[in-house]
């Protein structure tokens, strides 16, 4: 399906509507630090970034983005701003006073569940005095404990939270909304974002669809999990907008994502392994993410290109079927790509784990920045590593915290022990 939704704007880019699709990001800097945001602001409109989202906990953040968003203008760069906001729905408000565009989470907006309709109505208010748009951002494991209890952390689950804040959107009369259902299983991400578009065409609802696939991880195997994921929707017409995320810099995640577009460019010519990787899930994903391509009748290697060597592509379409989910041959990392509530250096502690863990075939580890998203964004790993803030980490089997506050300088070798412990 061709999904139409209509247009929103964050500040002035257009979303849906027909518009062309925008390629966005988010800040790894603390967003207190506003030389530094300014700084990678500008390093990301210059990668071509359309939009860039900043972590607002709370009230300083805030003052902390008006700083932000004022020295960008006047230096002639007027990106849209998003405010990534958790766990206060008075921070939102705040902010919506300021960025161009706010994000909010139906899973931590509020913890009364009765005053939903009260607070949207007064933070819709003053989106509409600011002309400040939102989005309705859901994430597999962050789902409301009511959602959970019905429908469980599944795709229906996902898709039935979204609509219950679209139909307060809806019959409140507020249309500035782009909504995002996001997972780090690609097989759940497109379920979702696909049930969702056929949920709300049956509804005749039209808002907005952002993409990305959270905590895919870094280097091939998370380039390949955004790709799968994002190229599957964007082939069938679905999604206006989308967000790689990378546990790497965010110029990264824009020089990668522009790499998806147009989607109906000629791909059967890649020249580089980041090619090769939108290549192959153009061709390739939608048939094994949905079963309809029997991945163990495919020759090996079944994807093609002039600078890799056959045991190369081979590995390569390993990688490609663990990002589809059909076989798993290798660990698999899920690892957030960082922001301004991370206090350590994400980027080479999941090098050190990958490199403690490479080889635990078949075992799911999880890497992430903090508490915000951490043992939600978790849902399928077996393993995590959770900065604790102040140098201190908690270890997790599944979603339970089994070691906490152990310095980072010893959290790597703790987490195999941990593991090896269990295998035994």
């Amino acid at each position: 399906m061709t999904m139409k939704t209509h247009t929103v704007y964050a500040g002035k880019l257009a979303i849906g509507g027909g518009h062309p699709i925008s390629v966005q990001t988010m800040c790894n800097t603390d967003t207190l630090n506003v030389e530094q945001s300014v700084a990678q602001c500008m390093a990301l409109v210059r990668e071509g970034a359309q939009m860039v989202r900043l972590t607002t906990q709370g009230p300083s953040q805030v003052i902390a983005l008006a700083q932000i968003k004022e020295k960008l203008r006047l230096q002639g760069v007027d990106i849209p701003l998003v405010a990534d906001v958790h766990f206060s729905a008075s921070t939102a408000m705040e902010a919506a006073r300021v960025a161009d565009k706010v994000r909010i989470n139906p899973g931590n907006f509020s913890r009364d569940r009765s005053r939903v309709n009260e607070l949207l109505a007064e933070l819709f208010g003053i989106c509409r005095q600011h002309n400040t748009s939102l989005r309705i951002g859901v994430n597999h494991g962050s789902l409301p404990s009511h959602i959970l209890e019905t429908y469980g952390n599944s795709a229906q689950g996902m898709c039935q939270a979204a609509l219950e804040y679209l139909s307060i959107c809806r019959k409140m009369d507020f249309p500035h909304v782009v909504v995002s259902l996001k997972s780090s299983n690609t097989r759940i991400m497109v379920q979702a974002n696909r049930l969702l578009a056929q949920k709300m065409e049956a509804l005749r609802m039209d808002y907005p669809l952002h993409l990305g696939v959270t905590e895919s991880g870094s280097d091939r195997q998370g380039r390949l999990k955004s790709a799968v994921g994002i190229i599957t929707l964007l082939k069938e017409g679905i999604g206006d907008t989308f967000r790689v995320s990378l546990t790497e810099a965010p110029e990264a995640e824009i020089r990668f994502g522009k790499l998806f577009l147009p989607v109906t460019k000629d791909r059967s010519q890649p020249v580089s392994w980041d090619e090769l990787i939108v290549s192959a899930s153009y061709q390739w994903a939608p048939g094994l993410l949905d079963g309809t391509i029997d991945w163990q009748k495919l020759p090996m290697p079944f994807v093609k290109a002039p600078f890799a060597s056959k045991e190369e592509l081979t590995d390569f379409c390993m990688d490609l079927l663990q990002a589809t989910r059909c076989v798993f041959t290798r660990p698999e990392y899920i690892s957030c790509p960082g922001c301004g509530r991370t206090k350590f250096n994400l980027e080479e502690t999941v090098r050190q784990v990958k490199k403690a863990t490479s080889h635990l075939n078949g075992c799911t580890i999880a890497v992430m920045g903090c508490i915000v998203n951490g043992p939600g964004e978790m849902a399928d790993a077996q393993y995590g590593y959770v900065g604790e803030g102040n140098g201190r980490v908690t270890l997790y089997k599944g979603k339970t915290p089994v070691m906490r506050g152990i310095p980072q300088n010893e959290a790597v070798e703790r987490l195999l022990e941990l593991i090896e412990s269990q295998q035994k």
